[in-house]
């Protein structure tokens, strides 16, 4: 049995500290009348007085710092992280990141992914991220040795991260021969969702083959979709604009509330009756959308020499038709993003400001975009995920008392919970040294 107690956590948005308590993994009780049972019989090995809590339980004073579920990566590529030093510099466009990282896969071996991808699931251990969604790339070239690393990884990180995995056809399916039993094999070997690169085909009906393609595994296999689309400054070319015919694809497939769109910059460069309408389409067919804005801000705007564009999703316009959305990192420090800790809320802040979306209600659902929302796109029931009794205890406690300022202080992460148990901690002290004198007036 393993038990943890939080004391004075200030729960989410709560207006007073309490207690939390964990036991093998789940939340137990909150609150402090919930931690006392005075009349329940003591059992063996428990404290006098307090039966529910055995002797050997880790206590931490949380001092009023605020507590959240831990944050949800919705959509990460730790096998093609952190290869800025093979490829500083890439050109800056997304047929240039490609073309550079699938020079690059070619030289990938099983040590090498390891190695860049653990370093990157230390990263977001560390800010406090608890569950991975992972794209890493199946193809001719990379083969499955970026699936099979995130398979091990899945296992030997369990206990401090959860791991899903998609198999993601970077270089296209009917563009790459081959692909199509390869994400056969992917999912298998035990792939948790199978991905797509809808523009990764040369021609508008191939990409449309390409989605069919994606959803009807999706059906066979037992599994959710998650695909990359719509990723330009603007949809005049229109395999940039595939949102309404996904949409009806997977209506067709009974797959409502099982499919993702990544990136979908293009849904912004579009007319406002036709973002109207796409949107509409995304919401009542169930499909999510998962802004990437490290990636999106980087890579839009290439061709333009005057005002030039920062391509996004058009977040506010997606919570108001009802589009389940969240945002993620996609990359970290490659050709994709040479940015990048590992950091879900310096993401989200990033969103906030590119999506011109500020004030106590605008940040509280970005805060969303990385917590509840994300755990809602990348499928983890609602009675597993929170701060809610039952809840499986992934947590993050951050070094700040004010939930309404949790993106804007950028506050250390004091402790990260994984399932009750405490996987890291991070301290951070600023102290000024010097004080303004006092009672000295203005000359």
């Amino acid at each position: 049995m393993t038990a943890l107690l939080l004391r004075n956590a200030r729960v989410e948005d709560a207006p007073d500290p309490t207690d939390v308590w964990i036991r093998d993994g789940r939340i137990e009780a909150v609150g402090r009348p919930a931690l006392d049972h005075p009349d329940q019989p003591e059992g063996p090995g428990c404290h006098p007085g307090h039966p529910e809590r055995p002797y050997g339980h880790e206590e931490l004073d949380c001092a009023g710092r605020v507590l959240l579920p831990g944050l949800i990566e919705s959509h990460l590529h730790p096998d093609k992280a952190l290869l800025d030093l093979a490829h500083p510099h890439a050109g800056g466009t997304l047929a240039d990141a490609i073309r550079v990282t699938a020079e690059l896969k070619a030289g990938f071996t099983h040590a090498d992914v390891r190695a860049r991808a653990e370093q990157v699931l230390r990263m977001c251990v560390t800010h406090g991220t608890t569950t991975v969604r992972a794209h890493p790339d199946v193809d001719p070239v990379a083969r499955l040795t970026g699936l099979e690393v995130l398979l091990e990884l899945r296992d030997s990180w369990a206990e401090l991260v959860t791991l899903q995995i998609v198999a993601f056809p970077q270089e296209g399916i009917l563009k790459a021969p081959g692909t199509a039993e390869l994400l056969r094999r992917a999912l298998a070997a035990g792939a948790d969702a199978v991905g797509g690169c809808t523009y990764g085909e040369h021609s508008l009906a191939d990409c449309r083959r390409h989605v069919e393609h994606v959803l009807d595994l999706a059906v066979e296999y037992g599994v959710p979709a998650d695909l990359h689309a719509d990723f330009a400054d603007d949809a005049s070319d229109p395999r940039f604009a595939l949102a309404e015919f996904i949409a009806e694809q997977t209506v067709a497939r009974g797959l409502s509330g099982r499919v993702t769109l990544g990136h979908a910059t293009s849904l912004g460069g579009r007319p406002p009756s036709e973002r109207r309408a796409a949107l509409k389409a995304l919401a009542e067919a169930g499909v999510a959308v998962v802004p990437l804005p490290a990636t999106d801000l980087f890579l839009g705007g290439r061709g333009d020499t005057t005002a030039v564009r920062r391509g996004l999703a058009p977040v506010r316009e997606m919570w108001d038709a009802g589009v389940r959305t969240a945002c993620s990192s996609n990359n970290i420090r490659n050709a994709f993003t040479p940015y990048g800790t590992g950091d879900l809320l310096d993401t989200a802040l990033l969103l906030a400001r590119l999506g011109h979306l500020a004030g106590p209600a605008d940040l509280r659902r970005v805060l969303r975009m990385v917590t509840y929302d994300a755990a809602r796109v990348v499928g983890l029931p609602e009675a597993d995920y929170g701060t809610h009794v039952g809840a499986v205890a992934d947590l993050v406690l951050l070094d700040t008392q004010d939930y309404d300022a949790v993106l804007i202080d950028r506050p250390a992460r004091t402790a990260v919970v994984k399932s009750g148990r405490i996987v890291a901690r991070s301290t951070r002290t600023t102290e000024l040294t010097a004080l303004p004198a006092v009672g000295v007036e203005a000359q």
